[in-house]
Order: C-alpha cells, then sequence, then structure tokens
C-alpha cells in the first residue's frame, strides 16, 4: 500500500471548501482505492458506488430519490457513464442548508470536465490524480519505476515478468473497453497498431498526415485517435510556446506516451537490459522525467519552444510569476548548448534546470544547473 497522502489532503480540503470534489486520473492509477481510504476514516455516513457495477446502476435506478436521502459523503465512481447525473448533483448541492458532500471519480477528463463545467460550475472542484511519482516510492526506486512504468499494481509487482504481465493486461482492457467504446466497429488489433506507431513517434513532432499515411488512414481520423488516447491519459500532448512572430517558430506539438512502462510494453521492452540497448532508450527516459517533473511542478500550462533554426527547449512554464526552462538529457556529464543560451535569452529565463539521471546538482553557467531527476522539487522552491 502506498501512501497517497498529498491526494487525500488535496481531496479533503477540496471537500471543505465545495460541496463536489472531482477526482480524475487514468484507470488503476489508485482513485478507487483512495476513494475507499478516505471513506474507511469516515466510518459512517459514506456511500461508495462505481458506475460501471450493474448492482450499484440499480441502486441509482431512482436517482434523485436515493441521493437527496444521503447524508455525509457520496462517492461516485466512473461517474463519467452517467453524465445524466450532472444536472442533479447541482440542484442537490444548491440545497439550502444541505451537508452532503460528493466525490467524483472520473477517469476520462474531456467528458467529466466538460459535463462538470456545463452543469457543476462553482459548485466543484477538481484534483487530477497522477500515478506514482519519485516523491512517493524514494528516489531508489528511480530505475524500476522508469523500467515499469508509475501505474502502482505494475510497480508493486513481485517480480519484471508479473509487472510485464500486469502492463500487457491493461493495454488490452484498455483497447477492448475504452478505446473500442469510442470508436466503435474497430478492431482491438487495428487500434493497439495505431498505438504501437504512436510510441515510435514518442518525443518526436506530431505530423498527423505522415502517420495517417503509415497507418493508412485520413489525417482526420489520426487526430480523432490521438485525442481519446490524450483524453484517457494516455498520451501528452505538449504544445509548442510562441510570442514572437519575427521567429521561425515550430508549431507542431510533440507526442508522449505518459506512463513509460506502456511504453516499453508497446515497443516490447521486457527488462532493464533490453531497455539499455534499445534506440529508445534516451527518448525514453527523457518522456519519463517529463511526466515526473510535470507531476511535482504542477504548472498551470506547460509547453515546450523550437526554432526551425535548430535552437529548442524542451519544457517551458510559468511559475511564481518567473519563467522557468527545462532540458532532460540522457547524460552523465551534461554541458550546456547554443540551445540553451538561445532559449535562456530568447525566453527571457529566470533560471535553466538540465535535468539529468545523476546525483549531484551541478552550475553549469549563469542561470542553468544540472539538477538530478531526484531533486526536481527544488526548481519549486528556486
Amino acid at each position: 500500500m502506498i501512501d497517497r497522502l498529498l491526494y487525500q489532503t488535496k481531496i479533503e480540503t477540496g471537500l471543505r471548501r465545495s460541496p463536489i470534489v472531482a477526482l480524475m486520473g487514468p484507470r488503476q492509477c489508485g482513485k478507487t482505492t483512495l476513494a475507499r481510504a478516505i471513506a474507511a476514516e469516515r466510518h459512517q455516513d459514506t456511500v461508495y458506488l462505481d458506475l460501471e457495477s450493474p448492482q450499484d446502476l440499480l441502486t441509482l435506478e431512482n436517482p434523485q430519490l436515493f441521493l437527496s436521502a444521503q447524508k455525509g459523503l457520496v462517492i461516485l465512481d466512473e461517474v463519467q457513464e452517467r453524465p445524466d447525473l450532472f444536472p442533479l448533483l447541482r440542484v442537490l448541492a444548491d440545497r439550502h442548508g444541505a451537508t452532503t458532500k460528493f466525490l467524483l471519480l472520473g477517469s476520462a477528463a474531456p467528458r467529466l470536465a466538460f459535463a462538470a463545467a456545463e452543469s457543476l460550475a462553482g459548485r466543484v472542484e477538481f484534483v487530477e490524480m497522477h500515478p506514482l511519482q519519485l516523491a512517493e516510492t524514494g528516489g531508489g526506486a528511480l530505475d524500476s519505476l522508469w523500467l515499469r512504468g508509475s501505474f502502482p499494481r505494475s510497480w508493486l509487482a513481485d517480480s519484471e515478468p508479473d509487472s510485464a504481465a500486469w502492463r500487457e493486461n491493461f493495454v488490452r482492457t484498455y483497447l477492448q473497453r475504452d478505446l473500442a467504446a469510442h470508436l466503435p466497429g474497430k478492431t482491438a488489433a487495428e487500434l493497439r497498431r495505431f498505438w504501437t506507431m504512436l510510441a515510435h513517434y514518442h518525443g518526436q513532432l506530431f505530423n498527423a498526415a505522415e502517420l495517417a499515411r503509415a497507418f493508412g488512414t485520413g489525417a482526420a481520423t489520426v487526430r480523432k485517435y490521438l485525442d481519446i488516447l490524450e483524453g484517457t491519459y494516455m498520451v501528452r500532448v505538449l504544445q509548442p510556446w510562441y510570442e514572437n512572430m519575427g521567429k521561425r517558430l515550430v508549431k507542431a506539438p510533440k507526442i508522449f506516451l505518459r506512463d513509460s512502462g506502456i511504453f516499453h510494453t508497446l515497443l516490447g521492452i521486457r527488462d532493464q537490459a533490453e531497455l539499455w540497448r534499445n534506440p529508445k532508450v534516451g527518448a525514453s527516459w527523457e518522456g519519463f522525467a517529463l511526466e515526473q517533473t510535470l507531476t511535482v511542478l504542477e504548472p498551470p500550462e506547460a509547453y515546450f519552444w523550437a526554432l526551425h533554426s535548430g535552437a529548442e527547449l524542451d519544457l517551458f512554464c510559468q511559475l511564481d510569476g518567473q519563467r522557468v526552462g527545462v532540458e532532460f538529457k540522457w547524460q552523465e556529464r551534461p554541458t550546456t548548448t547554443k540551445s540553451m543560451h538561445a532559449a535562456l535569452t530568447g525566453l527571457n529565463l529566470a533560471h535553466l534546470w538540465v535535468v539529468y539521471p545523476g546525483t549531484r546538482i551541478v552550475p553549469l553557467a549563469e542561470r542553468i544547473t544540472a539538477l538530478p531527476l531526484t531533486a526536481v522539487a527544488r526548481i519549486k522552491g528556486a
């Protein structure tokens, strides 16, 4: 059992401030486990309903009659399956003197957020839950977290084969349930082929026309597939930053598979030795480091920056009003580059951090510092 105290604190704080908290994140990241732990601490006056369970759906055959009679905390899991409940939740949240709180769990961000924004504006607080991060597992787990990925059951598996089997089953279930639900008529084999092709573009600029030709379909179809993978937390689409129209800036987004373990499964990488030999090892580590960094920093928005001349920056964001840049380097001893200096001046950065797989914090130049991945929290406090 991994202590997810950070998210529990966010949820408890949200429930004090708002009648409804929506906890969103990918399937199997620990949302249900955390919600049940919160319910257990409250001991009573807590109702848990899984909206993918036929038995629990029967309980909600008359939702207004049932929910209006509840006191304390009501937990609705996979709430995106019942968008018709949102108008009712608005009514219940607005009752005079109401003390009932609602915790909504969802694994499909766009549908959940859209419905909530429409019906629950001003009544709901959103908490996005990620799979495991190094702050929770400890820095000594970096290599295993990178190889196995951040999903709790994959990382906690008894052996590498057990972890690989869990991830393979996750991929199959996701294809058959989540993707197939959004794309009726498409076979799991066809969808897996697209997902695997996307893995080969990990860390690269997204070119819908090129991917469509390789997949044998249209660019609009490719964008639709990508939107679904992004909306269910499987893919991160990192948008480019551009403000100086006088520069020839890259304007296509970059794509990353958000979980390194799923990325390795799709590429057929089974253990650490195969990972180190794979030509995608650098891209794998950089994507893993990016996801871990964003989880820790929690910037309001995140971008990359690139010029057609070749200068680029892996991550650009604003923290507490300051512009911060991050480069991810799969190197033992990173050094400064022309791109770093171009980004430092071109983006007017307060500091540029070079995150690498080492153990020491090393000043490289004025306002440029090499930082171990295990110490990225320092960026937030700098």
